[in-house]
């Protein structure tokens, strides 16, 4: 999950938790899993937006996945609104639950005044459970009566605080962006998401907004890049959700901005969300990223460093601050990636543990303290490749520990 280099990087600075021009945003309740809960959150762009999304590959796509895709494309990349839900995933749900996430997009439409194909839904929560449609409507009716009152650079944390389910806390991001005329682009994203979380998205809904002036194509092409490097390198409990989603939208009311500067802010906006993802996972105690360098291809390295990061057993040890580092060897050689068992050098908080085949006599101490920590940080060297070309073909996942509060919260979820 790194960023850019140091001269890009440098027109690029974090910014305050804020949606960038353009957007406007409002939450409510309509009481779908819990009275008083806002678990609402509508999204509008006034002037219109470009838009482009990544959705679940699951065959049991939620129906407001089905809806999204469906006025992506018949929109050709450009949206009004987005609404959300939380507590009811209205999935595997059937032709109403189709119908349900179509009368949420048509009240959106009929009280905004915009197209029916300029907006974009989704849901998060329990699967197998039609949507509350006499409590959400009406609610949708005040979201949009009080989008009047609603300014451009609201703070982000209303609306993701309003998407949250398991999560504990809101998770957002911002940049800003300083071009070479003087203007100032924002890029601001929050996201949702604590289990089902694994490459291919998560049980995760994130929104990424900037005020930049972007078409479809370069939007989509610029999301992809971004999805790729973080919320594809996350890992909490190796499954994926039926309403996995991540939301692009730009403006344009910033103009026009240079795309590799552009495409680096996203990049880290997604990578601070899903890192606050990784940490935020459910019964989470302590994270651990897996870095591999020195593989034969890049391809390589994730799959070995995916492995490892997913491993039931090494997350049990990390969980428990057990430096039982051969689990971590094990999945590495398990991984399908072919290299020289001699070859590999094994460091867990910079502390060399295995090279050349064998333990190397590292302070039981100090390895112990390295498992400990609140971050337990792993890096392999395959010794595929050497010099430039390793650091070349490396690749890093994270994940966290598998604890017993986990298993708790999944083993009673609906009950």
């Amino acid at each position: 999950m790194t960023t850019a280099t140091a001269a890009t990087s440098s027109m690029i600075h974090t910014a305050s938790l804020d949606w960038p021009r353009g957007f406007r945003t409002v939450v409510g309740s309509a009481a779908i899993k819990k009275a008083g809960r806002d678990d609402l959150a509508l999204l509008s762009m006034p002037g219109g937006a470009t838009a482009a999304a990544l959705f679940t590959r699951n065959i049991f796509a939620a129906a407001p996945i089905e809806v999204s895709r469906r006025h992506l494309r018949d929109s050709r990349g450009h949206a009004s609104a987005l609404i959300l839900n939380s507590g009811c995933a209205n999935a595997a749900t059937g032709p109403r639950g189709l119908a349900n996430a179509q009368e949420m997009v048509d009240a959106v439409s009929l009280t905004l005044g915009c197209a029916g194909e300029s907006v974009l839904v989704n849901s998060t929560g329990v699967i197998g459970v039609q949507l509350p449609m006499d409590r959400i409507v009406p609610e949708i009716s005040h979201l949009v009566t009080r989008l009047a009152h609603a300014t451009d650079g609201d703070s982000l944390e209303p609306f993701a605080r309003a998407i949250m389910t398991t999560d504990t806390k809101p998770k957002m991001s911002s940049r800003t962006i300083k071009c070479a005329d003087g203007r100032t682009v924002r890029v601001s994203g929050v996201a949702k998401g604590a289990g089902m979380i694994r490459p291919d998205m998560a049980t995760m809904i994130s929104v990424l907004a900037t005020d930049a002036e972007v078409e479809p194509k370069v939007l989509d092409r610029i999301l992809r890049h971004a999805a790729d490097a973080s919320y594809h390198r996350i890992s909490i409990d190796g499954d994926t959700s039926t309403n996995d989603s991540v939301f692009a939208f730009a403006s344009g009311l910033a103009g026009p901005c240079d795309e590799a500067a552009l495409a680096i802010a996203l990049r880290e906006v997604a990578c601070d969300l899903a890192k606050m993802i990784v940490c935020d996972g459910e019964g989470f105690e302590r994270s651990l990223s897996v870095r591999v360098t020195g593989a034969a291809t890049k391809a390589d390295a994730l799959k070995v460093a995916e492995t490892v990061a997913s491993s039931l057993l090494v997350r049990t040890a990390i969980t428990g601050g057990d430096p039982n580092w051969g689990r971590i060897i094990a999945a590495a050689g398990r991984a399908g990636v072919q290299f020289r068992a001699n070859d590999l050098e094994l460091s867990v908080g910079g502390i060399l543990i295995f090279a050349n085949g064998e333990p190397v006599g590292a302070d039981k101490h100090d390895v112990r303290a390295a498992f400990n920590g609140s971050h337990v940080d792993i890096v392999i060297s395959l010794g595929a490749t050497e010099g430039a070309t390793a650091e070349m073909n490396s690749d890093e996942f994270l994940s966290c520990g598998l604890t017993t509060e986990y298993v708790r919260l999944n083993a009673d979820y609906t009950t």
